[in-house]
C-alpha cells in the first residue's frame, strides 16, 4: 500500500505546524515575563529601597495574579472557546506590560504584576489545551512540547533584553519592552481557527469539519468527529463528575500533582533569581547577567531534545532521565556551596552543574508535565482537570518565588539547593509509581481506561 503524502495532506500538515506554533506563542509570553523579572530585581531593590521580603512579594505577585487566571479560564474557555480565551490574555499581557513600565511605587508594581499574571494564567491553561485538540496522537507530544520550546524562547530573549538594559540599569525599559511582542502575538492569535473539540461540544459540528479538514486533510475526519461525538453524549460538567466520579477525581490529583512536581523541582528559583545566585558563586554584575543569558540559552536548546523523543521514546524514560540529572545538579551545586567556592575552576564547575541541571528540567520536567496534563483529563472533565492543575501550578510557583531568598537566609544556601535536590529524587519515585506512558494512544482511549478504572500509570495503555 502506498505511504506517499498527497498535496492536500501536505498543505493540511504545514497548516497544522503553523497554528500550533502561532497557539505556543502564547508560552513565549509567558517565558518573557518569567525572564524579565530576574534581571530587573536588582534595580529595582535598588530604586525602590527595599528589603527582601518585598522583593520576593513583587517577583510572586505575578504567579498570583496567575493562579486567579488559571482559576477562572476554565469557565473562560469553556464558555467563549478556547481561541477568544487567548486574545484576551494578549490584551491583559499589553496592559500589565505598559503598567509594570510605569508603576510609581513597590505596590503599584505588584498591581500591575498581578494583572500579568492574570493573563498568563489564561494563557498558560488555554494554549496547552488548544494544542492538544488541534493535534493528531502522532504529533500531540511534539506540539504540546513546542509550547514549552516557546516559553524557553521567552525567557532567553527576555534574558538578553535584561542584560542589555542592565548597563544603563532601566528596569522600567525591562518591563515594557515585553509589550511590543505582546501586541505581536494579539495580532496573530487573531487568525487562529477555534479548536475543533469545542466546536462540537457548542454544536457547530460543519465549522468543526471544515476546521478538521484544513488541519488533516481528508483523512479520518468523520472518523475523528464520530470519536469526538460520542465522548459528547455527556454534556461537558467538570464539577459535577469531580464529585460523582472517582475515577476523574484521579486524573485531576494525578495532574494537581504532577504541577506540584514541575515547580518544587527548582527551576523557576533559577529563572527568577539567576543573577543573586551567580552573585553568591563570585561573580560581578555584568558576569551575572551574561552567565544568567546563558541558562536562557540552555534552556531553549535542551528543549528540543524533549521535542525530538517525546513521540519516539516516551514521556516515562526522558522524565526519569530528567528527575536523575536534576538532582545530581542541584545536589552537586548544594555541595559546592557547602564546601566553598574559592577559585575560578571551582566557580566554573559550579556553574556548569547548574546548567546540568537546566538541561534535566528542559528536556523533561518543563514540556512533558504540560503535555501529561493535557492527555490524562477526559474531554467531558478536561476544562475542570487542567484548570485545577493549572491553577495549582501557580499556587506552587507563588511559593517557591517568595519564600526562597528567605530559605537562603535562614536555612543556608547548601542546604536550599539540597532540599530541592531531595525532592527531584521524590519525584522520580512517584513518577515510576503513578504517571501513566500516554505516547501514541488517542486521547478518547485514555479516557477509556481512566474512566474503566484501570490503574493511573495504566491508562496509557
Amino acid at each position: 500500500m502506498s505511504t506517499s503524502v498527497t498535496p492536500a495532506s501536505g498543505r493540511a500538515h504545514a497548516t497544522a505546524i503553523f497554528i500550533g506554533l502561532l497557539a505556543a506563542l502564547a508560552g513565549l509570553m509567558f517565558g518573557l515575563d518569567i525572564g524579565v523579572i530576574s534581571g530587573a530585581t536588582q534595580f529595582i531593590r535598588h530604586d525602590f529601597g527595599i528589603d527582601d521580603h518585598t522583593l520576593e512579594l513583587i517577583v510572586s505577585s505575578m504567579m498570583g495574579g496567575a493562579a486567579i487566571g488559571a482559576l477562572v479560564s476554565g469557565f473562560l474557555s469553556a464558555l467563549l472557546g478556547r481561541k477568544r480565551s487567548l486574545i484576551i490574555a494578549a490584551i491583559l499581557f499589553v496592559i500589565g506590560s505598559v503598567l509594570s513600565a510605569v508603576a510609581p511605587s513597590p505596590g503599584a508594581l505588584m498591581g500591575a504584576r498581578v494583572v500579568l499574571g492574570f493573563a498568563i494564567g489564561i494563557a498558560t491553561f488555554t494554549a496547552p489545551l488548544y494544542l492538544a485538540e488541534i493535534s493528531s496522537e502522532r504529533s500531540r507530544g511534539a506540539m504540546v512540547s513546542t509550547y514549552q520550546l516557546m516559553i524557553t524562547i521567552g525567557i532567553l530573549i527576555a534574558f538578553l533584553s535584561d542584560t542589555a538594559f542592565s548597563y544603563s540599569g532601566n528596569w522600567r525599559w525591562m518591563l515594557g519592552v515585553i509589550a511590543i511582542p505582546g501586541a505581536l502575538f494579539l495580532i496573530g492569535v487573531v487568525t487562529l481557527p477555534e479548536s475543533p473539540r469545542w466546536l462540537v461540544m457548542r454544536g457547530f459540528r460543519e465549522r468543526a469539519t471544515a476546521v478538521l479538514a484544513r488541519l488533516r486533510g481528508s483523512a479520518n475526519v468523520q472518523q475523528e468527529l464520530s470519536d469526538i461525538e460520542a465522548q459528547l453524549k455527556t454534556p461537558q460538567s467538570g464539577l459535577r463528575l469531580f464529585l460523582d466520579n472517582r475515577n476523574f477525581r484521579r486524573s485531576v490529583g494525578l495532574g494537581i500533582v504532577l504541577q506540584v512536581m514541575q515547580q518544587f523541582t527548582g527551576m523557576n528559583v533559577v529563572m527568577y533569581y539567576a543573577p543573586i545566585i551567580f552573585k553568591d558563586m563570585g561573580y560581578a554584575t555584568e558576569q551575572q547577567m551574561w552567565f544568567t543569558a546563558l541558562v536562557g540559552l540552555i534552556n531553549v536548546l535542551a528543549t528540543f531534545i524533549a521535542i525530538s523523543l517525546v513521540d519516539r521514546w516516551g514521556r516515562k524514560p526522558i522524565l526519569y532521565i530528567g528527575f536523575s540529572v536534576m538532582a545530581i545538579g542541584l545536589g552537586v551545586v548544594g555541595a559546592m556551596m557547602h564546601l566553598g567556592i574559592a577559585t575560578h575552576a571551582e566557580q566554573l564547575f559550579t556553574v556548569a552543574m547548574l546548567l546540568l541541571f537546566i538541561v534535566g528540567f528542559a528536556m523533561s520536567a518543563g514540556p512533558l508535565i504540560w503535555t501529561l496534563c493535557s492527555e490524562i483529563q477526559p474531554l467531558k472533565g478536561r476544562d475542570f482537570g487542567i484548570a485545577c492543575s493549572t491553577v495549582t501550578n501557580w499556587i506552587a510557583n507563588m511559593i517557591v518565588g517568595a519564600t526562597f531568598l528567605t530559605l537562603l537566609n535562614h536555612f543556608g544556601h547548601a542546604h536550599t539547593f539540597w532540599l530541592y535536590a531531595g525532592l527531584n529524587v521524590l519525584f522520580l519515585i512517584i513518577t515510576i509509581a503513578f504517571v501513566p506512558e500516554t505516547r501514541g494512544v488517542t486521547l478518547e482511549q485514555i479516557e477509556r481506561n481512566l474512566l474503566g478504572g484501570k490503574r493511573l500509570r495504566h491508562i496509557g495503555r
